[in-house]
């Protein structure tokens, strides 16, 4: 399924767990990881445990995926504790390059064999700007080949803490120019591997309309998805990064007309005006992204599988 949000909810909080369910979210992502106290990781590691051996994969409504802790922190207990109640995906922080991901790969598909997890089933979310030789090593991931790797995230405050700066933000309130960068390279780094590109939490979880316009330039700059860290911020992500019904439309009906020129032309006019091949490629992707939503439909109409 496409990932258009990601609703991270501490691993050791009842509470918050309780209210996952409904969220809305495409995943919810348990964590283990910074939104936990490293005193509580045992009881977070159990409650997690037993969140997802409630909800068997034909009980979930939404991707339950747990984020874990680093490979030189706890990475290894934690993946001991929550494999063997088959996620559908983990999340790797603090990577410094795709050996990482494929370290963890090799540990997944141990633990599979080990607790009887369908071979290959889950999936990882690598957390790729957290250390600046993270950053500096994104083109390498256009190389990698590592067949669980489905999304790329960043985010800002780690990798601020790593390199010692005492704010990620410019003069203007906006990202300081090296975390645009370490995005942009997030983006491409994405695209290259064919991959989603999952963009960082919007922090101001009140502000609905600051969420509403961020999500959507993201989008139109060709992230798939965002981080959530209240439920409130669900909807507004789901709407901005699932193609509207007039876009959708308009991808039907360019699509539809170079296939009836049989690959003749090179250009298509509809409504005056012209559409060429990258607009072809374009509405192609669109269609191929709607049909993987909760609630979209292939390109033939019929309903998407989840």
């Amino acid at each position: 399924m496409y990932l258009r949000s990601m609703l991270y909810v501490p691993g050791d909080d009842d509470r918050k767990l309780a209210k996952a369910d409904n969220s809305g979210a495409d995943a919810v992502v348990l964590d283990l990881e910074d939104s936990v106290a490293a005193a509580n990781r045992p009881v977070a590691r159990h409650k997690v445990r037993r969140f997802l051996d409630e909800r068997p994969h034909r009980a979930r409504n939404c991707q339950l995926w747990v984020r874990i802790n680093a490979f030189d922190d706890s990475a290894l207990t934690d993946l001991a504790a929550v494999v063997t109640a088959a996620p559908d995906g983990i999340v790797l922080p603090k990577i410094n390059g795709p050996e990482d991901v494929s370290r963890l790969e090799h540990c997944l598909d141990a633990l599979e064999v080990r607790d009887g997890v369908e071979p290959g089933s889950i999936k990882i979310c690598a957390v790729a700007t957290e250390t600046p030789a993270a950053v500096l090593r994104l083109h390498e991931f256009a190389q990698a080949r590592l067949p669980r790797l489905v999304a790329l995230n960043w985010g800002a405050e780690d990798l601020s803490a790593a390199i010692g700066a005492s704010t990620n933000l410019d003069a203007t309130g906006q990202w300081a120019l090296t975390y645009r960068w370490a995005r942009s390279a997030v983006l491409l780094a994405a695209k290259s591997a064919g991959v989603q590109a999952v963009d960082t939490v919007y922090v101001d979880y009140r502000d609905t309309e600051g969420l509403a316009t961020a999500c959507r330039e993201s989008a139109q700059e060709g992230f798939t998805g965002r981080v959530a860290i209240h439920p409130d911020q669900v909807a507004p992500i789901n709407e901005q990064f699932a193609p509207s019904d007039e876009d959708v439309a308009l991808a039907r009906r360019i699509v539809a007309a170079f296939d009836g020129s049989e690959g003749a032309v090179g250009t298509v006019g509809i409504d005056g005006r012209m559409f060429d091949i990258p607009h072809l490629k374009r509405a192609q992707h669109l269609l191929a992204r709607h049909g993987l939503l909760p609630n979209g439909t292939n390109d033939d109409g019929t309903p998407s599988e989840l």
